[in-house]
Order: structure tokens, then sequence, then C-alpha cells
């Protein structure tokens, strides 16, 4: 049988071995009612790039227990105005039966990615043209200040248009409760309910402003007032920045949103010597200094380095695209060669918690007899944090991957316990409440003023201050690995490798006997050949392998990246500072060890 679908035969198609769906849903862009340019390319695609074609009509992009994620472009599998339209309308009818007879608040910002502010408008118009107010930000903006608003403006949602720190091609969409926090059960599934019945561009209101009545609301200085000033409350040692107010920090945005505040959350807690990147102030969706705007990439903060190595700055604070994600760099001794270093998400976690808990101890804030306030990590963050914590008569939870978990724990304690501070080794903390997602303004100004602190009690730099945390607790040292796997033949490879780790998980590890396999999925562990049932928290496709000498090694997959993740924790004890370079010596060829048991390397 031969056909054409434009100047494409369908017996082409078939020895391109595109499949009989794909072309269906091409066809259906081909006749529906989108715009002229969309459907050129759909053309383009059936004509010259069934490979092209497969990847961006194979699946509908999904939408998530966080809202979407994916490569922008034409197709159902990726973000474009009528993916975000669809969702929005699943979201918006979600939200009339969640709040019949009320009047619906919801708050769209955005961050700079290219795209993102179409993407935020398309939002904000198919929000209005449900008959919603619609808080939206003038310009670029934080994704926690997004989480601020919503509490702030009290709205029952809130959209982010943001792909955080994903490579350039991507762009994404979150989805945010009434309490600030990303959506959670149930909220997640029903959404994704409602947003799996929107099966046709059609059923998009997209016209808004002009059949809404102007009810989208332009929002900006006002928030970034209330913002900052609340930040500006969280700080616990005003004394220590007066006192190293000319501390040189070198920030850079990362072409990213925190160029508008975290500059100006600095100024606001005292820091009068904020150093800034030029070339990387500028807001821009191509991130043209970087291969990566991920502040967990060393290259990511090449620049900032090279300006603190100028300047002879004590820090540098690097923030990813939509500033919620923060990464660290710390003056070394001069015995150390006086150059900077790199800390992971987890020694910054570490830092903050310890510097915390010990100010709020000094304040007298601390219950006197423990279990009043708490503290958050998740299940792949380093257990350090759980020891410090308990050193200090407070409860740390542990939550799966992801802040919406940690913001759930925060909700579930309001008006019984208080919550500190938490965070996550992929490089996201929260200090207060006021905010529920991860927040780098706040982190960054946080951060700084430890290193103040540190300074100013004969602690030395952060650095010495880390030594003394290890000496006293143990010395825990991290490790991660991704493995990329793009695609659809990607997806099915992670998905085999986590069901080969299920059927045969490894006996040993670094000479060390495995006795706990833990399995989130499955909900349950196996302790020294016992089953026994784990359901104390969510589902999630996460394995963990604990050893008899307390070695940790998590696998799970990406919930928004095309990667399998492999978290390494191992562990030891330090005698004093003198012996800091042989331990991390030790650990790090462990961790090495068991990469290459694993066959990672």
């Amino acid at each position: 049988m031969r056909g054409k679908i434009g100047n494409f035969k369908t017996h082409d198609i078939m020895e391109n071995q595109v499949d009989k769906t794909v072309m269906e849903r091409a066809q259906q862009w081909l006749d529906g009612g989108f715009d002229a340019q969309t459907k050129a390319e759909v053309r383009r695609m059936m004509e010259n790039d069934p490979k092209e074609l497969t990847e961006s009509f194979y699946r509908t992009l999904e939408f998530g227990t966080g809202g979407l994620r994916g490569i922008m472009g034409v197709g159902t599998n990726r973000m474009n105005i009528y993916t975000v339209g669809m969702a929005t309308q699943g979201l918006a009818n979600y939200l009339k039966k969640s709040f019949p007879g009320q009047e619906i608040k919801v708050a769209v910002a955005h961050d700079c990615r290219n795209n993102s502010d179409l993407f935020a408008k398309t939002t904000a118009d198919v929000f209005a043209a449900n008959g919603f107010t619609v808080y939206l930000f003038d310009a670029l903006r934080p994704t926690p200040e997004l989480s601020f608003a919503i509490r702030y403006l009290h709205c029952m949602s809130g959209v982010v248009v943001t792909a955080s720190h994903n490579p350039k091609e991507y762009n994404g969409y979150k989805a945010y409760w009434n309490d600030g926090a990303q959506v959670i059960a149930p909220h997640d599934t029903n959404i994704i309910d409602e947003v799996n019945k929107i099966s046709d561009v059609s059923q998009v209101k997209f016209s808004g402003a002009e059949a809404a009545g102007g009810r989208i609301v332009m929002i900006g200085d006002e928030v970034d007032k209330a913002y900052l000033d609340m930040i500006a409350g969280l700080s616990v040692s005003p004394e220590a920045v007066r006192a190293n107010k000319e501390m040189g920090i070198v920030y850079t945005p990362i072409h990213g949103t925190g160029v508008r505040l975290v500059p100006a959350s600095l100024k606001r807690y005292g820091f009068e010597n904020v150093i800034h990147v030029p070339e990387q102030d500028v807001n821009d969706g191509n991130f043209p200094t970087v291969v990566s705007p991920n502040p967990e990439e060393p290259s990511a903060l090449k620049l900032a380095l090279a300006k603190a190595d100028e300047t002879g700055a004590d820090l540098v604070i690097a923030t990813d695209p939509d500033a919620d994600r923060i990464g660290i760099a710390v003056r070394q001794s001069s015995e150390d060669g006086g150059g900077m270093l790199l800390l992971n998400g987890n020694q910054t976690g570490t830092l903050l918690t310890y510097y915390l808990l010990e100010r709020w101890k000094e304040l007298g804030r601390l219950h006197p007899n423990g279990g009043k306030e708490f503290v958050v990590k998740t299940i792949v963050t380093t257990e350090l944090i759980a020891r410090i914590a308990a050193s200090f008569g407070v409860e740390c939870y542990d939550v799966l991957t992801g802040f919406k978990f940690i913001a759930a724990v925060i909700r579930e304690n309001e008006g019984k316990k208080q919550f500190i501070g938490g965070g996550e080794e992929s490089y996201g903390y929260l200090v207060g409440d006021s905010v529920r997602d991860k927040d780098a303004v706040a982190s960054a100004s946080m951060v700084a003023e430890c290193a103040a602190w540190a300074k100013h009690t004969g602690k030395g730099s952060l650095l010495d201050l880390l030594k003394a945390i290890y000496v006293k607790y143990g010395f825990f040292k991290e490790g991660l690995v991704s493995v990329v796997r793009k695609g659809k033949e990607g997806q099915e490879e992670i998905r085999q490798m986590m069901a080969d780790f299920r059927a045969t998980p490894p006996t040993s590890l670094a000479g060390s006997r495995v006795v706990e396999v833990r399995d989130y999925q499955g909900q349950y562990k196996i302790v020294d050949g016992v089953r026994e049932t784990m359901d104390h928290l969510p589902k999630s496709d996460v394995l963990q392998f604990v050893t008899e000498d307390s070695t940790i090694v998590s696998v799970r997959p990406s919930g928004t990246e095309p990667k399998i993740k492999f978290y390494f924790g191992v562990r030891e004890p330090l005698a004093d500072v003198a012996a800091y370079d042989a331990v991390n010596a030790q650990l790090g060829e462990k961790i090495e060890r068991i990469k290459r048991e694993l066959k990672l390397v």
C-alpha cells in the first residue's frame, strides 16, 4: 500500500522505521489547529529527518509529578506553546475542582531560557482565559521567589517556567500548590489525570487577557522587597558580617536569574565587596560562556574562579539559571597552595547545617529538652548531617530525592515543630520555611555569613571549619557518577540497568560485605538475608546497598534528565586535621574502587 503525506511516501516511512503511531500523531498536527510554522517543521521532519520525527512524536511529553521538562521543539514530546497550553488547561481544570466557588489566584514566573517568557505568557493567558486572577512577574525571577510569591499573595497554585540547570536545548514547567511547594500526592497524580484528559489542542483556552477582562496582574518590586526582607530576617550573625564586611565574594549567576537578587541580598546582609563576573551577568538562554549552566560542574565556575584568583577573594558563589541551586568554592590556606577549592553539595549542606545549629544553640533558640526543632535531608545526601543534628538534639528526617518531599515534612510539622533548614546533595538548600523549595538566593547569603562567622570566631576559613567538623563527627566523603542515556533507547537501557541491579545486587563493595539492600520501589529491605517491609516513604525507583563498614551506594534514574545516577558514601574517623589529606586520599581511592567494581569507569 502506498500513499502520500506531503511528499513523503509511506513505504519510505517504513524503510526508515518510523512507527505508525508516530506518523498518526504527526499527521494530527498537520491537520489540526496549529500555526503554519509548526506545520512546516512537521513536514520537514517527515520528508528529511525520520529520527527526529520519532523523537518528537513517539510519546506525549509526560506531565510528571513535578510538571514538564523536555527539549524545546515541535511535537508531542517537545516543549512548545501547545504542550505548555495543554498542561496548563489540565492544571486549570483541576484547580476548578479543588477550589469550587472560590476566586482562584495563581502566580507565574520564568527564568532566562530561550522561550521561557513565551511559555510563561502562554501559561498566564490560559489561566486568565479560565477566569483566574494571574500574578505574572514583569521579568525573569528566581524559582524560590515564585514559591514565596504564592504564599505572599495567597495563591492556590503557581507555575515557574524553567529547566533549572539542564542544557540550553531544554525547558520545563514546574507546578506548585497553595503552600508554595511543588505538588505531591494526591494533587500530583490528580493533576496528571486532568492533563491526560486534554487530548487535543482545541480543548485549550488560549485567548487570555482579552477574553478575561484583564485578569493578568503584573508584579515585581513589591514582591522582590518582601522576599529580600524575609531573607534578611534569617541572619543569625550580623556582628560577624559587620566585622568582615570587606570579605571578597565573587558571584556569578551563570547568565541566569540570580543576577537580580543575589547581589541585593548580600548587600542587605552587609557585604560590601561583592565581585561580579561581567560576562556571566548577561541573561542569555544560550549560556555562551559555559558548556553547561550547572554549578555542580567545575567548568561552569571557571570564569568565577579566575576572578577570585585575580582579586584574592575568599569565596566564590555560583547559582544556576533559575537560582535554586548554589555551588561554592573556598580559599585554601597558603600551606595548601592558597588556591580556590570547589566544595560539593554534601559539604556545603554540612557546613550550613552545623552553622545554623551551632548559632541556634548559642542564641538559645533550641528547646532545652530537644525534639522541637528539625532538619531534613534526602536519602542520597550525606549521613553526616544526621549525625550533626543528633549531637544538637535536633531531629533529622530522611526523604526521597526532590525538594517537594522536604516541603511536605515542613507542612506536616507546622504548628508542632520548628524547621531550621534542609537540603540535598544536588546543591539545593533551604533556610527557614517562608519558601518551600530550594533557595539559592537565601543560601548564598547564609553561606557568606557562615564564612564571616568562621573568620570572626577564629575558626579560619570555611575549609578549616569543614575539617574541624570531620574531626568531631568523622570524615564522610561522597561521590557521584551520572550515566547519560538519551532518547527512547536510552530510557530502555536505564530501565534494564535497574532491573539487573534488582535481580543481582552486589554482594560486596570495596572488600566490605553488603549487609543490607533497600528497594524503595518494592518497599522492602533485605538485612543479612531477611526480607523486611519498608513503607515509611512513598514508592520510588531507588536502590541502596549498605556494607558492613557503613559504605552506602545508591542507584536511581533521574526524574528530570536522561541519566541514571550512582551515589557513593564512605567514611572513616579523622584523628586530627593533620591527617586530613591522607584520609581524604584513602576514601577517594575507596570510591574509585567501587566505581571499577560496578563497571562505571
